[in-house]
């Protein structure tokens, strides 16, 4: 179990597949809030209060998860901040997700650089190109991909009825183990529609991949339930 203490109010612990093993417990139950996965949580808050001094809140925290396939998951613990933008916490979201992977190459003495060459948060470089981006560069470099895993389909169902009717975005429909896995491409929306449509995913289910490099295994021992325009589908 590692504990990263973000800012005064957001800490992340990351979780090795074989921890989760040791401890009987896997993604589904923090999904599905179980009460092992409470346990867990508050171990994690106990541990993190002593190793890194973080001061829960005294009401309430958003609980994020982000599964990093064939390595473990992370548990993002934040006091919501009524002041940062819904496109932004996404857009972190990610990048928190790459920031991860990146870490994991440079431990196997990969490059810094992904996919296509793209230079990922945190790798050398990083700085010198932010200073030469300009606003549109910036915004082309939006992630446009995410995929999320939902406990049931009673869970999409859900979610696919609060999205706006008109919303252009392109969405495929996975299952594996019992877990329903919905695709997410920006597609023709607008980035701000996208974004949101992506916030309001994960109150319902947590963030899978956010790049389809990611999603070999899904692809591979799952079963494609609809294969193209599941969001408009699933509303009927």
């Amino acid at each position: 179990m590692r504990i990263e203490r973000v800012d005064d109010k957001t800490v992340k612990c990351f979780l090795s597949n074989e921890e989760l093993e040791e401890y009987d417990i896997d993604y589904k139950d923090f999904i599905m809030r179980s009460d092992k996965a409470r346990e867990i949580v508050q171990e994690i808050i106990e541990q993190a209060e002593a190793l890194v001094g973080y001061k829960p809140p005294k009401f309430a925290f958003d609980l994020q998860i982000m599964m990093l396939p064939d390595q473990g998951l992370i548990l993002t613990f934040s006091e919501r901040d009524a002041e940062v933008k819904e496109g932004d916490q996404f857009i972190e979201c990610l990048k928190e997700m790459k920031r991860i992977l990146q870490k994991t190459r440079e431990k196997l003495g990969q490059s810094g650089a992904g996919e296509g060459g793209e230079v990922l948060p945190g790798a050398p470089g990083e700085s010198a190109q932010k200073e030469g981006k300009t606003a549109g560069k910036q915004q082309e470099n939006r992630p446009g991909f995410a995929v999320f895993v939902f406990s049931g389909i009673g869970k999409v169902m859900e979610y696919v009825s609060v999205l706006p009717s008109n919303l252009q975005v392109e969405s495929s429909l996975y299952e594996m183990n019992g877990l329903y896995y919905l695709y997410l491409c920006k597609g023709r929306a607008s980035y701000e529609r996208y974004s949101r449509a992506c916030i309001q995913a994960l109150e319902f289910s947590a963030l899978y991949a956010a790049q389809e490099e990611q999603t070999a295994h899904l692809k591979e021992h799952g079963q494609c339930l609809i294969g193209e325009k599941a969001v408009k589908k699933l509303r009927g």
